[in-house]
């Protein structure tokens, strides 16, 4: 188990919890003594049901025009 001191906790949560998801406990540290243990759940992932996905995608309206073009006439406008 790997241990990081509680400032580097804080600096790269999202890394460590990452980690702790794929199954790495860290051990978190303050001033050299261990505080906390970061450890994953375990929840297995659900399947997705390929027909239902389909069936929402398909029920969806589609857009007049791309949102990047929108974006961009919106952004040219607000230059002048």
């Amino acid at each position: 188990m790997e241990e990081v001191t509680l400032a580097r906790a804080k600096a790269h949560l999202s890394e460590l919890v990452e980690r702790a998801a794929r199954g790495e406990p860290v051990r978190i540290t303050r001033r050299g003594k261990a505080v906390a243990r970061l450890t994953g759940i375990g929840r297995q992932p659900r399947p997705v049901d390929l027909k239902v996905l389909q069936a929402l995608t398909q029920s969806m309206p589609m857009q007049p025009a791309p949102a990047r073009s929108w974006l961009r006439s919106v952004r040219d406008e607000s230059r002048y």
